[in-house]
């Protein structure tokens, strides 16, 4: 969400950002749109003005006896109380469709993210590890579950539909262990660049204005899934978490604020067909261990370079090669000012595929929430700024152990970091 005034003082460079995300200019069409609101807020005020004096000339009139004037006082009132009414009607009216029309405008890009159009104008920024086949032909991690009878796409069909799974013994007990790591290395007492977050259970039906403070709502209401009730089911505990200071007014000294959870996700996939139909890689139900910081401007993007180094942790602790993605502008989410991928390498795919997304957001988020704090020493209040990523996709990181530590007989041996979770299990095999 923009600041309208901002918009009106900085028309051109609105635009120009907009055209960096591939848009059309919209500062003009803003910019009437708040000037009839305004027009429209003059006249009810002086309207709301003339009726207070009339009401005390009215008293006047009384007390002078002058019924004449009093009864005409008396019926201009009546017929500033109709238009008063027809004004509030209007202004709820334009501030509507001021933030309407805003609420579906994306993010701006930073300075320093590349113009692009997709994908393939991303820019790599580093790698860790080198990626390499720990056999001569790897299989996909849907070749190994379903080989070890640990991997079920068929029963899950069967209850739920195309892009569920069911895991089974030691590979479900696997997922967990990865999800546990994460969270152990995340809550771990900070220690410089790392560790520090407080986990969270939270809720996983939202409402709208939930959903809407984090830029879901309602631009991507088709990318979720909603209950016969009005809940929304979380795409990601990014929701959940961020919101937990919605209309608030934070001490700066409470800041940075870093949040964690391990939460179910839900996605309908709605632009996603085709894409990965097989495997564990495009669910509509996924696990995550979530990453959220609340924070001051000054601290934003330091912050947003520490949660990736968070994220990239993990994957150094399983051994798992990867590179990390600076997205450019057309590859970048709606409420991101700043985006990095990080993919982690796939043998059975021969390729990187993304595992965590982390984004700073600026202010975006806070001013759909009303979200705030007062610095010290200071009166006025600000707009917190908010960052997110995944630290990481737990299926995902799952998908990534499996492919590359895969064994020529179809086991999974078990990475060193992952063996305190599973009760003294090294490998994993086809009972």
């Amino acid at each position: 969400m923009f600041d309208i005034k901002s918009i009106r003082d900085n028309p051109d460079a609105f635009d120009a950002a907009l055209k960096r995300r591939g848009l059309e200019p919209l500062s003009s069409k803003l910019i009437a749109l708040d000037e009839a609101r305004r027009g429209n807020l003059t006249t009810l005020q002086d309207a709301q003005a003339r009726r207070n004096a009339v009401s005390k000339d009215i008293g006047k009139a009384k007390g002078a006896k002058d019924d004449a004037l009093a009864a005409k006082l008396m019926a201009e009132v009546a017929d500033l109380k109709e238009i008063i009414a027809k004004g509030e009607e209007q202004e709820r009216a334009d501030n509507s469709a001021v933030e309407a029309a805003l609420a579906i405008i994306p993010n701006l890009p930073l300075a320093e993210v590349p113009d692009g159009k997709d994908e393939k104008d991303n820019k790599e920024v580093r790698r860790w590890g080198e990626p390499k086949n720990p056999v001569d032909k790897p299989k996909q991690h849907f070749e190994l579950g379903e080989a070890l009878g640990m991997m079920d796409f068929e029963a899950a069909q069967k209850i739920s539909g195309a892009r569920f799974v069911v895991l089974k013994g030691s590979l479900a007990r696997l997922e967990r262990a990865i999800a546990q790591l994460m969270l152990d290395m995340h809550t771990a007492p900070a220690n410089g660049n790392f560790g520090g977050y407080t986990e969270h259970q939270v809720p996983l039906l939202v409402r709208d204005q939930a959903a809407y403070g984090t830029g879901n709502l309602p631009k991507f209401a088709e990318d979720l899934f909603q209950t016969s009730n009005g809940f929304w089911l979380i795409p990601t505990a990014e929701v959940s978490l961020t919101n937990l200071v919605r209309e608030q007014i934070l001490d700066e000294d409470k800041l940075p604020m870093r949040l964690t959870a391990w939460t179910p996700c839900f996605r309908s996939e709605a632009g996603a067909a085709g894409r990965d139909t097989r495997g564990m890689i495009r669910q509509h139900q996924f696990s995550k261990v979530e990453l959220v910081s609340i924070t001051t401007p000054e601290t934003s993007i330091a912050e947003h370079e520490r949660m990736t180094g968070c994220a990239e942790a993990v994957l150094q602790k399983l051994g798992l090669p990867y590179r990390t993605m600076l997205l450019c502008t057309g590859d970048m989410g709606f409420a991101s000012q700043k985006t990095y991928d990080i993919e982690v390498w796939l043998p059975g795919q021969d390729a990187y595929r993304e595992i965590s997304s982390c984004s700073v957001c600026g202010d975006f988020q806070s001013r759909r929430m009303s979200a705030r704090f007062r610095p010290k020493g200071g009166k006025d209040v600000k707009y917190v700024h908010t960052l997110n990523g995944s630290g990481l996709a737990v299926g995902r990181t799952l998908i990534a152990v499996m492919e590359n530590y895969q064994q020529g007989d179809g086991s999974i041996v078990i990475p060193d970091a992952l063996k305190p979770y599973m009760a003294g299990l090294e490998r994993i095999a086809k009972v």
